[in-house]
């Protein structure tokens, strides 16, 4: 049985790896993790993914962020790790370390709009975030539903948890566990405080090489939640979408841990979070991160949430700025958004690179 990081063998692990810095990864032609780890279509999915991760490589990214499916490896058991498989590989060829992901919180919560998820052709509301119109930021009274909310697939989603780091926890393609991503958001709470320390329990049975972490996110409901992770994760790895500012105060907090630090998924420009202000920010603070999304595409998260409009409607949120992007570096064609933008990161990953070449002399 494995246990909690020290700090020293936390701080040797990151030193070895160094600054990490990518994106939450998708191929541009998938309209959901569904439609990404199936069966069905995986080959025009992969091919795909093998040039946006050339192009990842190009810009000077090391490292991915992949949430993996459980409704996938449920029903298409026997090939889904053989698909995962193909998808580390391609990252492996272009120099890209994985960080994976097993639990997820950003659930939708079950209204008349919600529907139950399997394999076969994906749905895609064009023009919302996510490609979903009633999405699980819509409400902010409802609460998400989870699979581990019912009795007949809690214990299949452990398995599925246990399953997945048992097959990769002696894997050097996969840099680090994320246990559970924002745990407690969508007004779940407490309701997960009740998972956390069983997956926390899987992973330490197995002791993967890999650290294990935890996307926190700081919002309502989230509080028990993030203190038990802090207790308990090897690294520490926050979400914030805000502005400089914003993450200036978030870091500060979080380094009284004395662990290393993720931001594991920023990027909103609308809002104020902007690759000019937090990239170089991040690497000067030595604080690895992943921006959500690469290039645009059916997953559509350059376009702001349906509630975004619904609440501009409503008078509210006026300095919401519609003109920009919110997440995604590049266009289709796999020209930047903005060149100055990946510019920008491209020098900046090259300081990193230098620091590494001059430890390793």
């Amino acid at each position: 049985m494995g246990s909690q990081w020290s700090k020293s063998r936390a701080a040797e692990w990151y030193d070895s790896v160094g600054w990490l810095r990518g994106c939450n990864y998708m191929p541009a032609n998938c309209a959901n993790r569904i439609d990404m780890w199936q069966n069905l279509g995986l080959e025009e999915h992969t091919a795909w993914a093998a040039e946006e991760l050339a192009l990842a490589h190009r810009l000077g990214f090391n490292s991915v962020r992949l949430i993996l499916e459980f409704t996938v490896w449920r029903e298409e058991h026997d090939t889904f790790f053989d698909n995962v498989d193909r998808y580390l590989a391609l990252c492996d060829e272009n120099k890209i370390n994985v960080m994976l992901t097993v639990g997820n919180d950003c659930v939708t919560p079950k209204t008349e709009h919600w529907r139950e998820e399997h394999v076969g052709v994906q749905p895609c509301d064009w023009g919302y975030h996510g490609g979903k119109k009633y999405s699980p930021h819509q409400s902010h009274d409802l609460v998400g539903f989870h699979v581990l909310d019912a009795p007949e697939t809690r214990d299949l989603y452990f398995d599925f948890v246990r399953e997945s780091i048992e097959r990769y926890r002696n894997d050097s393609r996969v840099v680090m566990w994320d246990l559970y991503n924002e745990p407690g958001n969508v007004n779940r709470g407490d309701m997960t405080l009740k998972n956390l320390p069983i997956m926390f329990e899987i992973a330490r049975g197995i002791d993967p090489i890999q650290p294990l972490t935890v996307g926190i996110y700081n919002g309502r409901n989230t509080a028990s939640c993030n203190e038990f992770c802090f207790k308990n994760e090897d690294v520490i790895s926050y979400h914030c979408y805000g502005t400089i500012e914003e993450n200036v105060r978030y870091i500060r907090e979080l380094k009284s841990f004395e662990r290393p630090i993720i931001n594991s998924e920023w990027l909103a420009r609308p809002i104020g979070s902007t690759i000019q202000d937090l990239f170089p920010f991040f690497y000067a603070q030595n604080v690895s991160c992943y921006m959500w999304g690469f290039v645009a595409g059916r997953y559509q998260t350059y376009e702001p949430y349906n509630a975004t409009w619904e609440r501009y409607e409503r008078g509210e949120l006026r300095d919401f700025d519609f003109r920009l992007w919110y997440h995604d570096l590049y266009r289709p064609s796999h020209r930047p958004y903005d060149p100055k933008e990946t510019e920008l990161i491209r020098r900046i990953c090259d300081l990193a690179d230098d620091d590494m070449k001059k430890k390793k002399t």
